[in-house]
């Protein structure tokens, strides 16, 4: 009995231990993980959201791109750091529904990260530089018949690869690997611009990425993977194009910690986000991207990201994506 006693006191004593060690948290400054490249989706949304969550968090928010394989390079500096909450990572569809979904060998799986938020979705936008004079998907169906026609992605197994993929296979393109050249970047900004200087034909990524080039006529819009049109893009819905299964392609972005980031940790960053994703300067500038901004909490997100996966397993089974070496 005496045993018992004295355990339930040491037991006790450190769990009120350690919820004193983060009752101040965080006295410093924290490291916020991107795991793509400077102009990507990603990156806009993190730089965006970074001034209002920084004044809620009440701390320097240092911001650094860390790059390579998919957003698997960054993602892992995350799951490797120690949980205290003082290295988050910005997850992404491409870091954690796609990369999971596609890659056997993938270092780490969704079970390895506490996601404490996802607070922004977007959908899928493809798009051609005006020079190619390609103005509708039937034009480049057409063109990919006759050959030599390109894609580029933020990387191999990116969520603009297997959008790609997806799309010339709906649109009737009979080995979407092959007849059409995949050209992978490193980074979201990276394939938009191989675009831009003519080096692949089109890209389809987030429509957040896109919609300064095309409010900018940098780019022309020729499909929008949604059921309603999307502001700012002038370009006919899946569903206008009879391609409905073209909705399952849709983009988020979350933040997460490693797995065993404690409660109260994860607590403070659902407030922070809270009052960040209120901020009328941020709504208004992600929304203008085409961006849906909608807080979800911990139990609801990871509810979504699974089921994200689950969608692009089931998409990566049935086009022969899956990579096992």
């Amino acid at each position: 009995m005496k045993h018992t006693t004295l355990t339930f006191a040491v037991t006790a004593a450190a769990l009120l231990g350690a919820t004193a060690a983060y009752a101040d948290y965080p006295t410093r400054a924290i490291n916020m993980v991107i795991p793509y490249g400077a102009g990507g989706a990603t990156d806009i949304s993190a730089r965006t959201i970074s001034e209002p969550l920084g004044a809620a968090v009440g701390k320097p928010l240092v911001m650094a791109n860390i790059t390579g394989a998919g957003g698997a390079t960054g993602s892992v500096a995350v799951q490797n750091a120690s949980a205290d909450g003082y290295t988050m990572l910005f997850a992404r569809v491409g870091s954690h529904s796609v990369n999971p979904a596609m890659k056997a060998t993938l270092p780490y799986g969704l079970e390895d990260f506490r996601f404490v938020t996802v607070y922004e979705i977007n959908p899928v936008a493809c798009a051609v530089r005006p020079a190619s004079g390609i103005t509708s998907m039937d034009q480049l169906i057409a063109k990919v018949a006759e050959g030599g026609i390109s894609y580029s992605s933020s990387g191999v197994g990116s969520m603009p690869h297997l959008a790609s993929a997806m799309v010339l296979s709906e649109f009737g393109v009979a080995d979407p690997l092959t007849d059409a050249t995949h050209i992978p970047q490193k980074g979201g900004g990276a394939a938009i611009t191989a675009v831009l200087n003519g080096t692949s034909t089109f890209v389809c990524t987030n429509s957040s990425a896109l919609a300064s080039f095309v409010a900018n006529k940098q780019l022309t819009p020729l499909l929008v993977t949604t059921a309603e049109p999307v502001v700012g893009f002038d370009a006919p819905t899946a569903n206008q194009l009879g391609k409905d299964k073209l909705n399952q392609l849709v983009g988020w972005t979350g933040i997460a910690g490693p797995d065993d980031l404690p409660d109260d940790v994860a607590a403070k960053w659902g407030e922070w986000m809270a009052a960040a994703t209120a901020d009328p300067k941020f709504r208004e500038t992600m929304e203008a991207r085409g961006s849906v901004i909608e807080l979800m909490d911990p139990v609801k997100a990871n509810e979504f990201i699974q089921g994200q996966y689950d969608t692009f397993r089931t998409l990566v089974e049935d086009l022969g994506m899956r990579i096992e070496g």
